[in-house]
């Protein structure tokens, strides 16, 4: 006899999607660089950005800066693996503060159990990759960094005009 399973909690779904990421994730990494090394990674990255860069620009709402986007966005991402992650707007632009990242804490959990890393951290990637799509999205008068800090990070998108109100620049940078 069969019976349909018992539909998942919401916890357990978001926990197994987290990991099931992280296996692809993991997979597409140790593949790549076993196939390509150094250089391939790199090559994934802008292939990576010029998809999410496509994506974005189709996702964006209406009279919100790229800028903006871009860092709700990265926010969101932060958020999904329970980073202690705030939002601080300034009069240059705006400061995510990753004071624990979920992301590095979620990997030190899946190697003190036996998971295989390719990355010592996954930091460098991270920050590469988000670097890589703010500089083919956000506006151009707007310049977006990261700094490492302990077990987080933080980001800033600052506007050389400083306008405040996010919305100075083209609409999206350049080309694929």
């Amino acid at each position: 006899m069969t019976s349909d399973p018992a539909p998942l909690d919401p916890t357990v779904k978001v926990d197994l999607w987290r990991q099931r990421f992280f296996e692809a994730q993991a997979a597409a990494e140790e593949f790549i660089l076993g196939m390509h090394g150094d250089e391939g990674v790199s090559a994934w990255i802008q292939a990576n950005s010029r998809i999410t860069v496509d994506l974005l620009r189709s996702q964006r709402p209406a009279g919100e800066s790229a800028t903006a986007h871009f860092m709700a966005r990265l926010q969101r991402q932060l958020l999904l693996y329970d980073s202690a992650v705030t939002s601080e707007p300034q009069p240059s632009g705006t400061v995510l503060r990753n004071t624990e990242c979920g992301i590095l804490r979620y990997r030190k959990l899946a190697a003190g159990a036996g998971v295989k890393l390719t990355f010592a951290s996954p930091c460098q990637y991270c920050q590469e990759l988000n670097t890589a799509i703010a500089a083919r999205y956000v506006e151009s008068d707007v310049t977006v960094s990261c700094e490492q800090a302990g077990d987080g990070c933080t980001w800033r998108a600052e506007s050389q005009q400083a306008s405040g109100d996010g919305a100075a620049g083209s609409p999206d940078r350049g080309g694929t």
